[in-house]
């Protein structure tokens, strides 16, 4: 079964669990010789409403956690991950994943961390628990 995840997708935040996650997904990519794809949420409910309303600032954000989530495949690559890819996506982080992600990128598995720095996500029972439940693929909670 193992041997069956060619394509994992990661979900990376910055929190200390979705480094963790990050971390294992790499080593297991690198060790299965899987894809890896690194996927970041521009979440739209940390903005003000003036915020999420100007342009400029949206596509700054995003410009922004475009160049981050570079960093984290550049250290993939590094690491010697032969095939990386990363997206951005917009909105819920869990909602974003599951019903925007997962059906554009086809992983047979996710990997995520169980806690998050992001708002109400902050134990788990939110965003981890949300994807665990509803993601028609495998996931993997990392802790």
């Amino acid at each position: 079964m193992e041997d069956d995840f060619k394509k994992i997708l990661v979900g990376v935040d910055d929190s200390e669990d979705a480094l963790l996650a990050f971390r294992y997904a790499m080593k297991r990519a690198r060790a299965t010789n899987a894809e890896l794809i690194i996927v970041s949420v521009l979440e739209s409910n940390e903005m003000s409403v003036y915020q999420a309303l100007n342009k400029d600032y949206i596509h700054g954000e995003r410009e922004d956690l475009e160049k981050h989530i570079l960093k984290y495949q550049k250290l993939a690559q590094d690491a010697g991950v032969k095939k990386v890819r990363s997206i951005v996506a917009e909105g819920n982080a869990g909602e974003a994943i599951v019903k925007d992600v997962i059906p554009h990128v086809q992983p047979d598995l996710l990997i995520i961390g169980s806690y998050s720095k992001k708002g109400l996500a902050r134990h788990f029972g939110s965003q981890a628990a949300y994807m665990a439940k509803y993601a028609p693929v495998s996931v993997l909670v990392i802790r």
